[in-house]
């Protein structure tokens, strides 16, 4: 075009001597000439700017059909052939009826729904007065063709057909259709257990055609985010946060790309079933196995029977919440209480050992020094309930006085320098040696009792800590 417009002016150059209407039909040419240039340069840069856009969109994985309807008039202008009308769009909403159950053990959850299909089938375009649709059942649907959609990671679904097929195909006089399913599914949902019982899920339905690829069906959401339509649903164990749709791009290495849908839900856990079945029947079983620290330390069976007790409470716990849960490979947030009790519970059954057996060893060396009698035996005094008899023990009567020695002749504490007090002592210098490691376990060893005495308060300390650090890390 720009040529052309050279040789026209190159032209009136060469013709200076022609007549005046030849002259003025030169003009007004070149000024056509001048405008067809400009416009043509617009619609290319109008082109330019399409080409950029659509290249954005193509690298962000996003193609909605909207966006390539309104780009294909001016296309079309331009004279540039872009292969958009192969590509049959299909406008996909969704309305969520319910969703059934979710399983932990399974990983999966199952979910009804009403799926709607929109797309435009000119062959089955009719005439009409009144512009009115007609509405048929699931028998024409098997004579044309429908989008073959299908659930990603599904592992049972079904069409519900009480009464009949639950199936509705709607068209309209442009050749509109509306093809409508009621669908039942079970598909997998990916679970991160870490923070269980005080989790929160992502799970994701995922729609996609089987057959046919981009080039062939283009799926989008018809009304965006308003697409995706949902019940007042309430769930046993879990609260939704929220639905959101989602759309992007699917590659196989044989077929090759594919547009894929996704329904997304967000759920949170609630944690109340959870206390009143774990979590509180654990504490209660970690604060009994604490009576043991107020029983008498000689009382044998209602000690070792109270912590087998609560042992063997704890491991039912423990394997009631595994029996329920995936094996999984990590530690969950559950196992790490309930293994903390178990070991709170447990180090209350050694904790009584190691005071029975100092208790023991202090009496073995009351006796060696003769403190006991020979022939007292504390295992069989302990034997039947626990506790010591004075009657089973013969008591050393007090050594006589030698003759002529009264009462009144014994000495008095005040001239006895062992038995004067020791405020009236010679004032001087007193230094308090202290006690090794060694003595100090002999000094428990020999004071079995203290051991009781610490654990009554370290125990309730170091489970309250637990449960601080516990509960501020997981709920946060």
């Amino acid at each position: 075009m720009a040529s052309l417009l050279a040789e026209l002016k190159s032209f009136r150059k060469e013709h200076t001597d022609a007549s005046n209407d030849t002259k003025a039909t030169l003009v007004r040419v070149e000024n056509t000439l001048k405008e067809v240039v400009e416009r043509t340069a617009k619609l290319e840069q109008e082109m330019t700017d399409i080409k950029e856009r659509l290249k954005i969109q193509m690298d962000s994985g996003v193609k909605t059909f909207s966006t390539l309807a309104q780009a294909a008039p001016t296309l079309k202008q331009l004279g540039i052939k872009v292969n958009i009308s192969s590509a049959i769009p299909v406008g996909i909403d969704v309305q969520v009826e319910s969703i059934d159950s979710i399983s932990e053990v399974n990983m999966d959850f199952t979910m009804t729904l009403y799926l709607r299909h929109y797309w435009k089938d000119e062959r089955l375009s009719f005439p009409s007065h009144n512009n009115q649709s007609r509405t048929f059942d699931s028998r024409l649907v098997k004579k044309i063709w429908v989008p073959d959609v299908f659930f990603v990671h599904s592992k049972r679904s079904f069409i519900h057909d009480t009464t009949m097929d639950n199936i509705m195909l709607r068209v309209y006089p442009d050749g509109n259709i509306l093809y409508s399913v009621r669908v039942t599914v079970t598909a997998l949902c990916s679970m991160d257990f870490s923070r269980f019982p005080l989790d929160t899920q992502n799970c994701s339905l995922e729609l996609e055609s089987y057959a046919y690829n981009e080039n062939d069906l283009m799926l989008y959401w018809k009304n965006g985010n308003d697409s995706l339509r949902t019940d007042e649903m309430v769930l046993s164990q879990f609260f939704i946060e929220h639905f959101q749709a989602s759309s992007g791009l699917a590659f196989y290495s044989s077929t090759g790309w594919y547009n894929r849908l996704f329904i997304n839900f967000l759920l949170r856990r609630h944690i109340f079933f959870f206390m009143l079945q774990t979590y509180f029947p654990t504490m209660l079983m970690v604060v009994l196995s604490w009576v043991s620290f107020w029983i008498d330390r000689r009382a044998v069976p209602a000690r070792v029977s109270l912590g087998i007790t609560t042992v063997l409470t704890m491991s039912t716990i423990i394997t009631g919440v595994s029996s329920s849960m995936p094996q999984v490979s990590y530690v969950k947030a559950v196992d790490v209480y309930l293994w903390v009790s178990f070991l709170f519970v447990f180090l209350s059954v050694i904790e009584y050992a190691a005071v029975n057996y100092c208790t023991t060893l202090e009496e073995w060396r009351k006796m060696k020094k003769g403190k006991l009698p020979s022939g007292y035996d504390a295992s069989q005094a302990m034997a039947f309930d626990g506790c010591f008899h004075d009657n089973d023990m013969e008591l050393t009567p007090f050594p006589r006085l030698p003759v002529g020695m009264t009462s009144t002749t014994l000495p008095s504490p005040a001239h006895s320098p062992s038995l004067r007090d020791p405020r009236e002592q010679p004032e001087g210098t007193r230094l308090r040696r202290q006690r090794s490691v060694k003595e100090n376990v002999d000094h428990i060893v020999s004071n079995s009792y203290l051991i009781d005495s610490y654990s009554r308060l370290a125990f309730p300390l170091s489970y309250l800590l637990f449960n601080i650090i516990y509960w501020s890390l997981y709920s946060s």
